[in-house]
């Protein structure tokens, strides 16, 4: 079955909204990409404008921004250390927003989307 985001078929009290048309390409969704440690693996993903999205699968790279510094560098990415988001993707390691993540220059908490814009942000802590 796919993922679909389409208007509610209820109204605000519950009552039934009738159909007025089949499902359009553009309300298709698609699974959560689950982005993982490892070498660089990207996909293209068509969208409805011009602009295609880049979701990462696995990426080893991590931009960091040391906020006391104002400076921003590049560091190895070496573990997932806490996943707030769900203890699920605790376990399997997966890399989401808010995810704290051990590198080469220290812990940093990610503020990127990388299962959408295909990069990962981080500040240190």
């Amino acid at each position: 079955m796919g993922v679909w985001h389409r208007r509610s078929t209820r109204t605000v009290t519950g009552a039934r909204l009738k159909r007025f048309r089949s499902n359009r390409k553009h309300q298709m969704g698609r699974t959560p990409t689950e982005t993982l440690m490892g070498d660089t693996k990207r996909i293209m993903i068509d969208s409805r404008s011009r602009v295609k999205k880049t979701p990462a699968l696995r990426l080893n790279q991590v931009n960091i921004t040391d906020t006391s510094k104002n400076v921003t560098f590049r560091a190895e990415l070496q573990d997932v250390e806490k996943n707030p988001a769900n203890m699920d993707y605790q376990r399997r390691k997966v890399i989401t927003r808010g995810t704290i993540i051990k590198t080469s220059k220290g812990r940093a908490r990610v503020t990127s989307r990388p299962g959408q814009d295909g990069i990962i942000n981080a500040v240190l802590i």
